[in-house]
């Protein structure tokens, strides 16, 4: 068998190659260890990531639901509302019908000619529709003798009187009326002023 001697160039190449493998060995080694390290590293960055968007949607929960909240209860307070003053408008065209019957038994007081059973019925039918709106909170105002109030009087003429004090309520035209805490329809009224002074009074006290 012959033997083939390598040459100095050929073990150069070997060497060479041998180098090689070893420093991609090292390399691998090197990525290997970074592999490692690294995935410690995303999981804490996954998991701030995590808690912040946790923390932000706890955040948008608590708005959302401070919202429905608020909704909930101005829901519940136009509901309140509605079902307070749903009547509002035909019980203000009844005013005129309990005006009418006011006037008729009025009228009718101390009139021999008037039969008192009729007198009697629209009495108790007055009293009825009274009690039907004071169910649905309807109350009417007490004006006379009070101190007048732009806010639920409106004052049709002033009057000279010398037994009450002045802008007070000494008459009543018409009746206002209440719904619940909301005015209906304000009391046309007469308010009082004060008595003048005569001329030769003033006269008087001038020289």
């Amino acid at each position: 068998m012959v033997k083939t001697k390598k040459n100095k160039t050929d073990i150069s190449d070997e060497s060479g190659i041998s180098d090689g493998k070893a420093d991609d060995e090292c390399e691998t080694a090197t990525e290997t260890d970074a592999t490692i390290s690294d995935p410690m590293k995303n999981l804490e960055e996954k998991l701030k990531n995590s808690e912040l968007e946790s923390k932000q949607a706890y955040d948008r929960f608590l708005r959302v639901s401070a919202d429905f909240e608020n909704y909930k209860k101005r829901t519940a307070r136009e509901i309140s509302e509605f079902r307070k003053y749903a009547n509002e408008s035909l019980i203000s065209e009844m005013l005129n019908v309990v005006d009418n019957l006011e006037r008729a038994i009025i009228s009718s007081s101390g009139n021999d000619t008037v039969n008192n059973c009729l007198v009697e019925g629209v009495g108790m039918t007055l009293k009825e529709i009274l009690k039907v709106f004071e169910n649905y909170g309807v109350k009417p105002i007490e004006s006379l003798c009070k101190a007048f109030d732009p806010n639920f009087h409106q004052a049709v003429m002033q009057q000279e009187s010398e037994d009450h004090p002045e802008n007070t309520v000494i008459a009543e035209l018409q009746k206002g009326y209440m719904i619940h805490d909301r005015l209906l329809r304000p009391s046309m009224v007469i308010v009082s002023s004060a008595k003048r002074k005569p001329e030769n009074d003033t006269k008087e006290n001038n020289i």
